[in-house]
């Protein structure tokens, strides 16, 4: 299985669309076909922050109907599930626009894209093995965790990658590169934490180029190892992209 794998999405529905006609897919009934018969996989985190959150949904949801989709949740993933649950979530952290473009559907419109929303959560695996040498992950997975049985320890790190407990100036947390001690075989494709360009390290490549912050919408494509693009149309917002030491 030949795999284009794409970065945090964040609601920006046409720059998905523009990469994924320059990665070569034509849309077929609604569905991206590769003449070559390549697939594509997402690292998690369709939603929030962007302008259009809800259109990647439903082409997300397409695909999961056609059992074509691959794709690993993020922590925005979860929050939005935990809210259509009824749990107590903070609208921050993009959150709030995701709701808002929710909330501007007809009632029985907000029911049904809720229940739909919560059945596609459901049925997602917390990582992807798609080959014996690709791992595709929201935010990290050390080799150690590789295969073992759920817990909350393995959620969490998936979703959220390496926690260290302590945060920057402006509230954002300051997170461990796992990455610099990952000694495991399989590539590890993850993204969640926004970079200029993608960040390569050991067996494991980060994607999130950071579109929603005006950076730009990766795709790494496998086992080729190449680099497609798509710059962003949102606002450059320099203070959002992380450095690694």
């Amino acid at each position: 299985m030949n795999v284009d794998v794409i970065g945090d999405v964040h609601g920006c529905f046409d720059e998905l669309i523009e990469l994924i006609e320059q990665l070569g897919y034509r849309f077929e009934r609604g569905l991206p076909v590769h003449p070559d018969g390549r697939c594509l996989a997402f690292v998690g985190d369709a939603m929030d922050r962007g302008p259009k959150s809800l259109a990647v949904l439903q082409l997300l949801f397409d695909m999961q109907d056609a059992n074509v989709l691959h794709y690993s949740p993020g922590n925005h993933c979860n929050k939005l599930y935990r809210f259509f649950k009824g749990n107590p979530v903070e609208l921050l952290h993009g959150l709030e626009m995701t709701v808002a473009e929710w909330r501007q559907l007809e009632k029985d419109a907000q029911q049904q894209f809720k229940k739909r929303y919560i059945r596609f959560y459901e049925k997602l695996p917390l990582y992807l093995q798609l080959r014996d040498d690709l791992i595709v992950v929201h935010a990290g997975l050390r080799q150690d965790m590789i295969g073992e049985a759920l817990s909350r320890r393995i959620i969490t790190f998936a979703l959220y990658g390496e926690i260290t407990g302590r945060y920057h100036s402006d509230g954002r947390p300051v997170r461990g590169n796992w990455a610099k001690s990952y000694k495991g075989t399989p590539w590890i494709i993850y993204g969640h934490t926004p970079v200029e360009i993608p960040y390569f390290k050991n067996n494991s490549v980060n994607i999130d180029t950071g579109c929603v912050f005006g950076g730009a919408l990766t795709a790494l494509r496998f086992p080729e190892m190449e680099i497609c693009q798509v710059m962003s149309k949102q606002d450059y917002q320099p203070d959002r992209f992380h450095h690694y030491d």
